[in-house]
């Protein structure tokens, strides 16, 4: 069990106040208006240890960095903003994977991801 430290902390605050997914280099960002003296060597190890102990969860997509959210939420998806790159959190799963996979497979997870421009993009291109 890795020791309490100010700068886990922090980045443990940042990533669960986010409600979405975080890069490191957001991380860093968010948690330096707390800590300047923050490196980004710091927020890679603390991630690093988090995975390990199953506080986060890495958000994979496809041809992109890691990004990280908070382990223990329900089953959900992600949307990707084309304009800003940030990543959002969809709330629960309206898939239907029954009759996807070829006769003779069975699914036992998927992902979705969408693709376009987040609300606030949306807004600043009127």
């Amino acid at each position: 069990m890795e020791r309490s430290t100010n700068q886990r902390r922090v980045i443990r605050k940042v990533l669960d106040e986010a409600e979405r997914p975080l890069g490191p280099q957001e991380i860093l960002e968010a948690a330096q208006s707390h800590l300047p003296t923050l490196g980004i060597a710091t927020v890679y190890r603390t991630l690093k240890g988090f995975l390990e102990d199953g506080t986060v969860a890495p958000v994979e997509l496809p041809g992109e960095s890691l990004r990280y959210e908070t382990s223990g939420k329900p089953h959900h998806h992600h949307f990707r903003c084309r304009e800003c790159n940030r990543v959002f959190e969809l709330e629960g799963c309206e898939v239907q994977t029954r009759g996807l996979a070829p006769p003779g497979f069975k699914v036992d997870a998927h992902e979705l991801v969408l693709y376009g421009a987040c609300k606030e993009c949306r807004r600043a291109a009127r």
